[in-house]
């Protein structure tokens, strides 16, 4: 395999972390609250447990305990980032952007350290990182913090347990850099955006459009979040074979010789189809869904921070990160560890 000098990236994750709420709210707990037989929510779902978050919690709060866990590993302390960004599907407010309440959170206020956001709902750390590595592969900036962070229960309809009981809240953080070991970087990189499905997964209300000054309709319900899970399912899998087979031709690789594939956790039904339509060896998938559910954009890197702390991704090895998120957007990247 040779690495493609048009979309080789020399970009080094030195360091990952996530972080969890304490509260775990059971499948079991939500049949006996929602009067459905014993093992119904985990049946629909294919979550026994996932994190929810308490009052006191915030996306700001869990993404700085995911990121001074990530720093932790990298070696690196708070004054050595030159760049905060937070990849998040969810908000915590409608302004400022997520990644200035993280700054504030980490203690950051008066350094003048940049932060922005990067948002492609549950897909946004894998655009983020194929985002930043071209300025980090360009020296613009030496240490990178990329929060993904998100509270997805808060925008559930409890009574429909077939969407809100793959959620999961939660959040993940990676300290990035200018390549600093050989092979080390992104070797190949695709994102696909199929506006068509647009209004398959979406949460209304949050913004201009439909702000309680511009409504004649009730705003609650507006805020809920909304799927059609049919039509999100073709969609993704009439176009994702088509993306994965396009990263794996940049990169040079076959399925074969990808070490790892990291996806994102969306539901118990893409994960299996992706085993079976796009020929995923089940012994090479990350697979946190059943005890995290889908954590939206945390989703993902959360998985890729559990399977590099119990050493099955090590150094060396090349990971295929692929995922869908609203848009419909779709997005897969190999990169070597």
């Amino acid at each position: 395999m040779h690495n493609s000098p048009s979309f080789f990236r020399p970009v080094s994750i030195l360091g990952t972390g996530h972080a969890l709420p304490q509260r775990m709210l059971t499948s079991a707990e939500l049949d006996a609250t929602l009067h459905l037989a014993a093992g119904t929510v985990e049946r629909i779902s294919g979550v026994r447990h996932r994190p929810l978050a308490g009052p006191d919690d915030t996306a700001a709060s869990l993404g700085a305990a995911a990121a001074r866990n990530a720093l932790d590993a990298a070696g690196v302390t708070l004054r050595q980032i030159d760049l905060v960004v937070c990849a998040s599907g969810t908000q915590d407010q409608g302004m400022p952007c997520n990644a200035a309440l993280l700054h504030r959170e980490l203690g950051l206020g008066g350094s003048g350290v940049p932060a922005m956001d990067i948002n492609a709902s549950c897909l946004s750390f894998i655009a983020a990182l194929d985002t930043l590595s071209w300025p980090l592969a360009a020296g613009r900036y030496q240490r990178v913090l990329l929060v993904c962070s998100d509270i997805a229960s808060c925008g559930l309809d409890w009574q429909q347990v077939g969407v809100s009981g793959i959620f999961g809240d939660g959040a993940a953080a990676v300290v990035l850099a200018p390549g600093e070991r050989r092979g080390a970087g992104i070797i190949a990189s695709s994102l696909k955006t199929y506006s068509e499905g647009a209004g398959y997964c979406e949460i209304r209300a949050g913004g201009s459009r439909y702000h309680p000054s511009r409504i004649s309709e009730p705003f609650a319900p507006l805020t809920r979040f909304a799927m059609h899970g049919k039509p999100v399912f073709r969609l993704t899998a009439q176009y994702l074979p088509g993306l994965v087979d396009s990263v794996l031709a940049q990169a040079g690789m076959t399925l074969a010789e990808v070490d790892w594939i990291v996806p994102h956790q969306a539901s118990r039904q893409s994960l299996d189809h992706a085993f079976k339509r796009l020929g995923f060896d089940v012994n090479k998938v990350v697979d946190i869904f059943a005890g995290h559910g889908n954590q939206i954009a945390a989703s993902l890197p959360t998985a890729l921070d559990i399977a590099i702390r119990d050493q099955r991704i090590r150094r060396g090895h090349r990971v295929l990160l692929v995922g869908t998120g609203a848009g419909l957007s779709l997005g897969g990247m190999i990169l070597e560890y």
